[in-house]
């Protein structure tokens, strides 16, 4: 299985995610320049954190047009694997890819903190292996992480299981005081219907090592080779 991470101009979450699918997961990766056209050899594409285009106009605004993108939804339309990562996730709200928009911290403060995230779809090609319901904590680091949907799309996105973290206390309650950005209903997480597009405020990259204090993070990244492995003994073709 091979990884790409996305570099746009600003992007400085590039490297982390690059080191942990190399050097922690010891699997194939490339950096993927955002005017590369093509994503052919590739299995899972990764949109990294940082501030894309120094965030002018909204976070991931500019982004969206660079000429990657229309490869990535290609490449998602195909069933292939998207992470986005903070900024990343940001990027594929404002291109379409996922559902919903980000505003600014309720607080109109940036946010650089440890948070808990209960894990509400445990079935995806991302989280497979953790629990439903269990209790992570990953760090965040933004000023734009207020997710926000109309009531018709969160009422279809709870009914069709793409709410996949929120934010939540120790003991995995949802609450106000566990929301750090003011996100609708706590969400810290979601992904397309099928599964195969997730995006997400918190930086798994920065908690999957022993060394850093945290590891939870590293079990989203093995979710994807598990999936993959199933995936091959099914006989389903790569998407790139």
């Amino acid at each position: 299985m091979k990884f790409g991470v996305v570099v746009f101009p600003g992007s400085n979450c590039d490297t982390d995610c690059y080191h942990v699918i190399d050097q922690v997961l010891g699997h194939p990766v490339s950096y993927i320049w955002h005017q590369e056209k093509s994503l052919k050899g590739y299995d899972c594409i990764i949109l990294p954190g940082g501030f894309s285009y120094g965030d002018y106009l909204r976070t991931g605004a500019i982004a969206r047009f660079s000429p990657v993108m229309e490869s990535i939804a290609a490449h998602a339309e195909r069933g292939g694997l998207v992470l986005g990562i903070c900024n990343g996730f940001q990027i594929l709200l404002e291109a379409g890819l996922l559902p919903g928009a980000m505003r600014r911290n309720e607080s109109l403060q940036f946010r650089c903190q440890d948070t808990h995230l209960r894990v509400e779809n445990a079935a995806t090609p991302f989280t497979r292996r953790y629990r439903p319901g269990e209790v992570i904590r990953m760090p965040i680091a933004h000023g734009d992480g207020n997710y926000y949907a109309d009531s018709e799309t969160l009422a279809r996105m709870e009914q069709e299981g793409q709410i996949v973290f929120r934010y939540c206390t120790p003991e995995g309650e949802i609450t106000p005081q566990a929301n750090p950005n003011g996100s609708l209903g706590n969400i810290a997480g979601i992904c397309n219907r099928t599964g195969t597009v997730l995006g997400l405020m918190p930086h798994p990259e920065r908690c999957s090592e022993k060394i850093l204090g945290n590891a939870d993070g590293l079990r989203l990244f093995r979710s994807v080779l598990a999936w993959w492995e199933l995936e091959q003994e099914k006989g389903v073709a790569s998407c790139g």
